[in-house]
């Protein structure tokens, strides 16, 4: 299974959009114990989204989609802040 998964700051509200072939729990507390810079430095997180995908190719055009500007409106619609 292939996961895109959105995570929002406690720190400062900013989000980050990730693909991951883990749970998106498991990915949660990497990002939460300082693996990656980015998150090591705006986290802690909160996961408030997860879309599942059989393809590998579908989930990677999804975290691209979302990351455009288009797909910030489209996740700022459907995500209560």
């Amino acid at each position: 299974m292939h996961y895109v998964y959105v995570l929002k700051s406690e720190r400062n509200g900013r989000r980050y959009i990730g693909y991951t072939q883990k749970s998106p729990q498991e990915r949660l507390n990497e990002h939460n114990s300082g693996k990656s810079e980015y998150t090591k430095r705006n986290g802690p997180f909160v996961l408030i989204r997860v879309e599942e995908f059989q393809e590998e190719g579908e989930a990677r055009r999804r975290e691209k989609f979302l990351k455009t500007g288009h797909g910030r409106r489209v996740l700022d619609s459907s995500i209560t802040k």
